[in-house]
């Protein structure tokens, strides 16, 4: 089994300029724990939802929330983003995948196609889910 069967396709992007803002509210109204941060076509990073929430103020949203909290909201994801991501080709297999999980500190993996463009993405949860399927 690749990558290609069981990546999700369905990929958020972000670009290292945009704000917390912005990364906040596509987690919240995606669901998604993971973006992959672009320049044009060419992958540069990742930021999960825990980046994100260990840059925000914890009172972001309260009543105690003052200007510096909502200040944090206005960092850019260059700031927080994970670089230079590890990443598979499309084609690659479930078990190097796995390989990758286990032997990296990762949650995710961003899959490329043939011109190193972000194709989709893989976490230890859609290994977890084929696994699965293919043992019933």
């Amino acid at each position: 089994m690749t990558m290609k069967q069981i990546m999700s396709g369905r990929v958020a992007t972000v670009e290292l300029d945009d704000k917390l803002a912005v990364v906040k509210d596509i987690f919240e109204k995606l669901r998604f724990h993971h973006l992959l941060v672009v320049e044009g076509h060419t992958l540069l990073g990742v930021v999960s939802d825990r980046d994100l929430f260990k840059a925000l103020s914890p009172n972001i949203g309260t009543a105690t929330e003052n200007y510096k909290d909502a200040a944090t909201l206005n960092k850019r994801v260059h700031q927080i983003m994970a670089r230079h991501p590890i990443v598979l080709h499309e084609d690659a297999t479930i078990g190097e995948a796995i390989d990758l999980f286990n032997t990296k500190d990762i949650t995710c993996i961003p899959i490329v196609n043939n011109e190193n463009r972000p194709v989709g993405i893989v976490s230890w949860r859609d290994i977890l889910k084929n696994l699965r399927k293919n043992h019933e």
